[in-house]
């Protein structure tokens, strides 16, 4: 019958508590491999994929040929360097064995060099597509190329000078020397315009051979350098001959090499001597800007760094003593400057213009050291953030006001010894002593202030773009409030921007910057144009002999005169972030 069949299916045994906890234990385990599972899933995309390790390997392998190009190209400058050194040494303390006219020769060979590497640079790496995609906008500031151009203008002119001179000796000097001056009249030319025009470029193709240019151009105008700090053949011969003229007038005939037109050579000497500075001081500023440049080679710059910055207008803001004590500055250095000259014109400088100059440097540079201690400790009470940001243009800012300060200071220090060992007790000699303590002094403390407000986030400094990435891809930890919080922050500085005039911090910070400013301008044009009383008043001169303080005087004016202007430069900077 079918229904016995099917009783037994019907009635199937039940399983006891025990078997059912023991079958669904396993069902409890399920969801913890499922989810083991799922994690191992998801760990699966974020292992680094195939063409994710093969992208690093290549950035890998872009860094280390980044870095082997600028070993190389560091290399070859520094061999340039030694060599040319060596030149000028041999020729220093050998002049048999090697002479004027063969450290010319090197150098005329390098500017050739360095000439057709300009041109190419100009005429084909930078017209080759994707070639320079990026600008450094931090790099070669409006001061910087406009010093560029004054000096190598002043440069050019000093060459012009120096052609003249040779032309009017022509009948007894071979006429080989006019050679020299014209090479380094046009490599001048091209050397100025390729660096205005270039100085911000970052360099995507040919980089290698564009790091060795820009380092032998760059060991080029070091030679320069080291050969118009040391080489005072011309100063020689033009006191030679001055000597000359003088014994001729007194009857005594000579065999020196003598001018055609006595007007005309006055006027040569004159512009030659006045404009010898700016030629050390031109081959800083093209050492620094092509270092900058070279930094610069394959380098990628963020968007938000790529785009120009928006120029902060230069507002006076109320700030009224800080140019007003600038300008009673200028306006006793001018005169200072101007009675100085006109007595240096004559034969002899009196005794009391030299009173004159270095008192006004003991009145000026005391003020100064304290406007800076003052800045550096509003600094210190400020509240804005440290600028932590890696920016190249900025440490070499650094490394060139620390450098160009050791110009002067090394000048003081010499000074030092020589009038402690000899006469410390004369009135000139006492003001000389003040004069080069107070210098070093000044040095120091206006090096922290500048240093310091260059380090400080600017108000009006946007937030980059990166960073705000970051910030929203980050979840929020306390929600609205975070927002809020940020929110509040923007409009605060939005509130400073607007109202700076309120806060007596910054509007000391600007008085401070601006007197700065001013007195600075001053201690840069009494230098660069005039007659230098560190050489003129013969303390020093007969303490270390000519030669000696010759090299040192040459080798720290034109520093002192760089780091004046770049001091400038540095507190502009400051004055408008404030």
């Amino acid at each position: 019958m079918p229904v016995p069949a099917s009783a037994p299916a019907e009635a199937l045994p039940m399983p006891s508590p025990e078997a059912q906890e023991t079958e669904a234990a396993p069902e409890k385990e399920n969801p913890v491999d499922v989810g083991a599972e799922e994690t191992a899933a998801a760990a699966q995309p974020r292992q680094k994929s195939w063409l994710v390790r093969h992208f690093s390997l290549l950035l890998r392998r872009d860094q280390q040929a980044q870095k082997a190009g600028q070993l190389f190209s560091g290399l070859l400058a520094l061999n340039v360097v030694f060599l040319g050194g060596a030149f000028i040494c041999s020729m220093i303390f050998n002049k048999v064995a090697v002479t004027l006219g063969d450290v010319w020769i090197l150098l005329a060979t390098l500017k050739v060099l360095s000439l057709l590497w300009l041109l190419y640079y100009v005429a084909s790496t930078t017209r080759q597509p994707h070639a320079v995609l990026y600008q450094d906008p931090h790099a070669g500031p409006l001061w910087v190329r406009g010093s560029l151009v004054l000096f190598g203008s002043c440069t050019f002119c000093l060459n012009i000078f120096r052609v003249g001179y040779d032309v009017s000796h022509i009948h007894c000097k071979s006429q080989l020397r006019l050679f020299f001056p014209v090479i380094e009249m046009v490599f001048i030319g091209i050397q100025t315009w390729v660096l205005w025009k270039h100085c911000k470029d970052c360099v995507q193709v040919q980089t290698n051979f564009t790091r060795c240019g820009l380092m032998l151009t760059l060991a080029t105008n070091l030679l320069l350098w080291v050969l118009a700090v040391t080489n005072d053949s011309m100063h020689r011969e033009i006191e030679a001959e001055l000597g000359v003229l003088m014994e001729k007038f007194s009857g005594n005939e000579t065999n020196t090499c003598l001018c055609l037109n006595a007007t005309v050579c006055e006027v040569f000497r004159k512009g030659y001597l006045m404009l010898y500075p700016f030629s050390t001081e031109y081959c800083l500023i093209c050492c620094a800007v092509l270092f900058v440049m070279w930094k610069n080679v394959g380098r990628h710059v963020a968007h938000h760094m790529d785009a120009h910055p928006g120029i902060t207008p230069f507002h006076l803001h109320g700030v009224i003593f800080g140019p007003l004590l600038g300008l009673l500055v200028l306006l006793a250095g001018v005169c200072v400057f101007v009675l100085f000259q006109i007595q240096a014109s004559g034969p002899v400088i009196a005794f009391q213009y030299f009173i004159l100059y270095y008192a006004f440097y003991v009145a000026v540079l005391p003020t100064m050291s304290l406007a800076c201690l003052a800045g550096t400790a509003i600094h210190g009470l400020e509240e804005r953030e440290l600028d932590t940001v890696k920016n190249p243009t900025r440490s070499l800012d650094v490394v060139l006001l620390m450098g160009a300060a050791l110009g002067q200071m090394g000048i003081a220090y010499f000074s030092i010894v020589a009038i402690v060992a000899t006469r410390p007790h004369e009135l000139l000699n006492r003001l000389i002593l003040a004069y080069s303590l107070l210098l070093i002094l000044q040095h120091i403390t206006q090096n922290l202030f500048i240093i310091e407000g260059l380090h400080r986030r600017p108000l009006w400094e946007a937030v980059p773009e990166g960073v705000v990435g970051k910030q929203e891809a980050e979840p929020p930890r306390r929600g609205s409030l975070l927002e809020l919080g940020q929110g509040l922050r923007r409009a605060s500085l939005a509130y400073i921007h607007s109202y700076s005039h309120l806060n007596w911090k910054r509007r000391a910070l600007k008085e401070i910057s601006l007197f700065l400013i001013v007195c600075n301008i001053t201690l840069w044009m009494m230098p660069a144009f005039g007659i230098h009383p560190e050489f003129e008043n013969g303390l020093e001169k007969d303490f270390y002999g000519y030669r000696i303080w010759f090299a040192i005087v040459n080798f720290g004016l034109p520093l002192g005169v760089f780091y004046r202007m770049h001091s400038v430069g540095g507190l502009v900077e400051v004055y408008l972030g404030a």
